[in-house]
């Protein structure tokens, strides 16, 4: 297993170490003594699963206060721009947004922690995107930051008119005014 530091502390790239044959391949997708040797504590409570076809952006996403959320995210099936936003107000990295190609080819993962708006493109047909929470969706804590906010300067590798959103990605607000204030992600 690899585990691979980006420029925005406290978000990780995980590489799994992959055995192919001509039957098929094997790896492990977590495994809980790996994480916490490369410092990642989270306690993983809720595994959610999307299906999307082309274009369709989900995000970008966050939850606050007592729900905020780690998540593990990667694609079972397809390929996606997956993309991560530093919104925590005490960072170095604020604002800053760290983009990579997650497939079912690479098997590659993102660890996205606390304090970090997130979300994905569909880059692939279609394609099923499967991640794991430490904390259980309250709408209440919800927000969102607006995907295409030129501000965040985020190349989501296809043309704005290709983006299918839902109605509320579409009225997200932009970045700064969505609502950080008094978070504290305990980072």
């Amino acid at each position: 297993m690899s585990f691979i530091e980006t420029p925005i502390k406290g978000l990780i790239v995980f590489q799994p170490k992959v055995w192919e044959d001509d039957r098929g391949y094997f790896f492990e997708s977590f495994n809980e003594n790996s994480f916490k040797e490369a410092g990642i504590n989270a306690n993983f409570v809720q595994d959610n699963q999307s299906k999307s076809s082309f274009g369709v952006l989900r995000g970008l996403h966050y939850q606050v206060g007592e729900f905020a959320q780690a998540k593990l995210v990667r694609v079972l099936s397809g390929k996606v721009l997956d993309v991560a936003v530093d919104i925590r107000n005490d960072s170095p990295t604020y604002g800053q947004s760290y983009s990579i190609i997650l497939s079912e080819e690479n098997k590659t993962q993102l660890f996205v922690p606390r304090g970090f708006a997130h979300g994905f493109v569909v880059l692939s047909e279609e394609a099923v995107f499967y991640y794991k929470v430490d904390n259980f969706y309250s709408k209440e804590s919800e927000g969102a930051v607006k995907w295409n906010d030129p501000k965040l300067k985020i190349d989501w590798q296809i043309a704005d008119n290709e983006a299918v959103l839902s109605e509320k990605d579409g009225k997200a607000p932009a970045f700064g005014e969505h609502r950080n204030s008094l978070i504290d992600y305990n980072i």
